[in-house]
């Protein structure tokens, strides 16, 4: 099946083979992970400042952030809320920090990531509630920050683009602290694809429906598909899609995740929510790994794009 794959997308799948979750392999592959992140080579002359936070959240756990600024920016910034992606049992703030630093530059915003805490360890809505507390801190300290506390937006990849959505859910039933955007990069946003039959080729490449089980199972500490799943671990099982901020939405065509999230900017459309759906032919989950491809960078053109309307909304005006 790789002959689907287009061409400039192929040596990614040598960076993210096929990954077999199992609670056994599960401390190896985040080792794995961190060791990656770490042996990334730090920019010189990025342009971009950062350090990080000790958040208290309310339960009494820590819940680290990690703070990005650009240098040249003048006067108060929108900010974005980033939420990483590793299907909810993998990952952590530092496993998206060179493409933050690309992000602050080129979204002119200070990014704050938001280390939440993993499943199976901790089961929904911790992972939730973890990023409302940065949501919330970033708020409130938005000031010291040098932010604009009415221009911050969220965004997240796979689980993280799950976890923005279900913050914009938080938060609207919660009646703040207020979003402008959310920025769904290929999100991870329903447990019904776990027991929907699918065409082969969707979730053929690096996420499979072996590991998507594995990570929902992991975070709902039941069976994926049961009944009672809450909204804020699943986003798609919101009954109530109204009120909720603009939305920009990417998913590859043989992703796994390409029909929950066409649903779920259908439903956003249907229920007055401003929303931006893009679909990337021949492209597999996670296939903005190879930043030198033409398909990822016109993904994050799009992604950038949108983000900017929605934090600088006069520039174009």
């Amino acid at each position: 099946m790789r002959d689907l794959i287009d061409p400039s997308l192929l040596p990614g799948l040598d960076f993210m083979p096929t990954l077999d979750l199992t609670d056994e392999s599960l401390p190896a592959i985040r080792a794995g992970m961190e060791q990656m992140s770490a042996a990334m080579p730090e920019p010189e002359n990025s342009g971009v400042a950062w350090r990080e936070e000790i958040l208290r959240a309310p339960g009494g756990h820590d819940v680290p952030v990690r703070i990005y600024t650009p240098d040249s920016a003048a006067g108060l910034l929108p900010a974005i809320l980033h939420i990483h992606g590793g299907g909810y049992v993998v990952g952590s703030m530092r496993t998206n920090h060179l493409a933050n630093i690309e992000l602050a530059t080129a979204a002119t915003a200070v990014i704050v990531s938001v280390d939440y805490r993993l499943a199976p360890e901790v089961v929904a809505p911790g992972s939730a509630e973890d990023c409302y507390v940065a949501l919330s801190w970033l708020h409130e300290m938005a000031a010291q920050l040098g932010v604009d506390s009415s221009r911050i937006a969220v965004r997240g990849e796979s689980a993280g683009g799950g976890l923005a959505a279900a913050l914009t859910l938080l938060a609207r039933d919660r009646g703040g602290p207020a979003i402008v955007h959310q920025n769904l990069i290929y999100p991870m946003l329903d447990d019904r694809t776990c027991i929907t039959r699918l065409p082969e080729h969707l979730g053929a490449f690096v996420w499979t429906p072996q590991a998507n089980a594995f990570g929902w199972r992991s975070l709902l500490g039941k069976e994926p598909g049961s009944a009672d799943v809450s909204h804020y671990a699943a986003p798609a099982r919101a009954d109530d899609l109204t009120g909720l901020p603009p939305a920009f939405i990417s998913v590859g065509a043989l992703d796994l995740f390409l029909v929950e999230d066409m649903d779920y900017a259908r439903r956003l459309i249907e229920a007055g929510v401003a929303t931006e759906m893009h679909v990337y032919p021949s492209a597999y989950h996670g296939f903005d790994v190879l930043p030198d491809s033409p398909l990822v960078r016109q993904m994050k053109r799009d992604a950038v794009s949108a983000l900017r309307k929605a934090l600088h909304p006069g520039e174009n005006a």
